[in-house]
């Protein structure tokens, strides 16, 4: 077959299935245009999931009749003012979007110039253009789709319900909204605006936050931490939540490049790197980082999308996000999300109807012990061991409290002066131990306390070959262990950070997080894994009664380390409860 040059028309129905996947694609696109065009209002319509119907409007710079005409040619814009591919400093630039969608749609384009004379209107039917006519409107651009890719059918077949096309539509815009505060943003289906948020001054990390909530949800407004660090010309701002505000997948993991939505695998390696130990296994942080970098050092001409990104200097990009985070993190402190207390409360249950009269009906003895004298109320429970003393003052004042009792020998209970605190005494002091680990690492190695009498570990021989020949990298965190004998271990020396614990059990978690590893990884590079296997062994076992100062100790500890709001496995080490929302509960407010 002889070579052929394709029809303009047959060029830009292949360029609209690059660019133009889905109605989601279209609208992206056209946002993008608008916010180029400097608007300081985007309003976006749509219907059947925005293959009936797509409108932007934007009050941005707009464009007279040649402009608009020029338009919607193929490679044809007003936003690269050389050659020069790699000082990009616009959302959009190859030109190719207006002549893709007019080439599977009915396109018309309204347009002003700002301070211009008339607006003009041209009309784009499966790639066939009409002539330019005037047209009625304020400065600004209104660009309208209709029936999206009528003109090819094949592709309709691969679209999704109405519903999930409109769901990824929203997602758009509010990426896009996220990533630019001072302009305002709707978003109707319809006759319903699900989407409506005014601009934000600059300078207003507030107004963001609250923006971001907005789409995030209002958990994320009250556990979110400011992010902010440069490093030359790199900078990166914006919010994360605190690792107990975790999700099932990465849906709320928000990251921006100069003002631009990515999905980038280096930047979400980075915040899986800050996080570390501190995110359950299979959960995700919540988090809306914005990095800005010098346009020369960073490649967004990777694919017609414009949704991944390429960094001249990727280790610095890295180094800047997770420095930047675990500072964030560190500041938290002990601090867990708040969200727990409104989970915790949503799962309370309420005595049913009927009340006293019913209960005491219902129940044997309630009547009689509803009669009892006041003074049996007020009598310590077999579990209690803070006393019923009035606690020192200064121990109401702390963060987390002063210890009033311990609850089924496992659960801490400490008095604030406007909250009740429920701690997990095994999960919090198991990241006090953890924590002290790899301080401990980082200053040379953990302590170590010889055994009276080694102690030998049966192991089954692979287990035990595996344990034996890292024996020297397991020095260095407190384990002094050599080869007894077919299929054990003895073992000489143990962290004195962990006490008295079960030698064995520990050994035999260690055999399998080495069997994990593999042989050819390094054990520093998975030191938190280990460290967190051992703390698990040496932290305050849930069953073990506790003394006031024992438990008041705990609490004090917990205010001065960071993360301890999260056990090693990124579960939540304690609860606050709200006095105000208990009272609710009650119906006393």
């Amino acid at each position: 077959m002889a070579v052929r040059q394709l029809p303009p028309s047959l060029i830009n129905r292949i360029a609209a299935g690059e660019v133009i996947e889905r109605p989601a694609s279209a609208v992206k696109e056209l946002v993008e245009n608008a916010i180029d065009a400097g608007a300081s209002r985007i309003d976006i319509v749509s219907s059947g999931g925005g293959l009936t119907l797509l409108r932007v409007i934007d009050d941005g710079g707009g464009m007279d009749g040649a402009d608009l005409a020029l338009a919607v040619e193929r490679h044809a814009t007003s936003k690269l003012a050389g050659d020069d591919l790699f000082a990009i400093d616009t959302l959009g630039f190859r030109g190719e979007a207006l002549p893709s969608i007019g080439s599977v749609a009915r396109l018309t384009i309204q347009s002003r110039a700002r301070g211009g004379g008339e607006g003009a209107e041209i009309r784009i039917e499966g790639g066939e253009k009409t002539a330019l006519r005037p047209a009625a409107l304020n400065a600004g651009t209104s660009v309208e789709v209709r029936d999206l890719f009528y003109a090819t059918p094949a592709r309709l077949k691969f679209m999704k319900s109405e519903r999930a096309e409109q769901a990824a539509i929203s997602v758009v815009v509010k990426r896009l909204a996220m990533a630019h505060p001072g302009i305002a943003f709707s978003l109707t289906s319809g006759e319903r605006t699900s989407l409506r948020l005014p601009a934000v001054m600059a300078g207003d990390g507030q107004g963001v936050l609250a923006r971001l909530a907005r789409i995030m949800g209002d958990d994320f407004l009250g556990d979110a931490l400011r992010v902010t660090a440069a490093h030359g010309q790199l900078k990166v701002e914006g919010f994360a939540g605190l690792p107990t505000l975790n999700r099932a997948n990465q849906m709320m993991q928000f990251l921006f490049v100069n003002g631009r939505p990515v999905r980038d695998k280096l930047l979400a390696g980075a915040v899986r790197a800050a996080y570390g130990d501190l995110v359950p296994r299979g959960r995700h942080p919540m988090l809306a980082l914005f990095l800005s970098v010098p346009a020369r050092e960073v490649d967004v001409n990777v694919h017609p999308a414009k949704a991944e990104v390429r960094f001249r200097d990727p280790g610095a990009v890295r180094g800047l996000l997770v420095g930047a985070l675990r500072e964030a993190l560190e500041s938290a402190g002990h601090k867990a999300a708040s969200a727990l207390a409104a989970h915790a409360f949503a799962h309370t249950d309420r005595p049913s109807g009927g009340g006293w009269a019913q209960r005491s009906r219902a129940t044997p003895g309630f009547a009689e012990a509803a009669q009892a004298p006041f003074g049996e109320v007020n009598m310590v429970s077999g579990d209690t061991r803070a006393g019923v003393e009035d606690p020192a003052s200064d121990l109401v004042a702390s963060p987390l409290g002063a210890a009033r009792a311990q609850l089924h020998d496992t659960y801490i209970v400490s008095q604030t002066q406007d909250s009740i605190i429920i701690v997990d005494q095994h999960a919090a002091h198991e990241r006090l131990v953890y924590e002290k680990m790899k301080a401990a690492l980082a200053n040379g190695g953990v302590a170590r306390q010889m055994l009276l009498i080694p102690e030998v570990v049966e192991l089954d021989e692979t287990a035990a070959d595996l344990v034996a020949a890292r024996a020297g990298e397991l020095e260095p965190l407190g384990v002094v262990l050599e080869r007894f004998g077919p299929g054990a271990v003895a073992v000489r020396e143990m962290p004195a950070l962990l006490g008295d614990t079960d030698i064995a059990g520990l050994v035999r978690d260690l055999a399998d997080e080495l069997s994990e590893m593999g042989e050819g990884t390094v054990l520093r590079e998975r030191l938190d894994h280990v460290c967190a296997t051992m703390a698990c062994y040496g932290s305050v076992r849930a069953g073990r009664r506790l003394r006031p100062e024992e438990m008041n100790a705990l609490l004090r500890e917990m205010e001065a380390t960071p993360h301890s709001g999260q056990c090693n496995h990124g579960r939540p080490s304690y609860v606050e409860l709200k006095l105000a929302d208990i009272e609710k509960l009650f119906g006393r407010r």
